[in-house]
């Protein structure tokens, strides 16, 4: 199981310049994300490549499904904020939304 570090302040900094439609928590503790997919189907397989990256990590990020609205929150309750899990598993999703053409 990786062991996960907490980000600095400039580290979270650079992810979020690095990452513009990511916002900060109010608590400065996570950070989140819509995408949108064409359809249900198009979400869901989003979601399902994300799980194997997540699962990939051990790291798993909160998120919910609306239709075609995928929302995730990715957070280290291990360290109570912010790590370099979740900057990782960010990139991978970011990744996948551009192949995926999620918006």
């Amino acid at each position: 199981m990786p062991h996960a570090s907490p980000l600095t302040d400039e580290q979270r900094q650079q992810m979020l310049a690095d990452n513009p439609r990511w916002s900060l928590s109010d608590a400065g503790d996570a950070v989140s994300r819509q995408y949108q997919g064409r359809d249900f189907v198009h979400a869901f397989a989003f979601m399902s490549a994300v799980a194997i990256e997540a699962e990939k990590l051990n790291h798993h990020p909160e998120w919910s499904n609306v239709y075609r609205t995928v929302t995730i929150r990715l957070t280290t309750h291990d360290t109570g904020g912010l790590s370099d899990l979740d900057a990782r598993l960010l990139e991978r999703i970011e990744a996948l939304a551009h192949r995926l053409s999620m918006d």
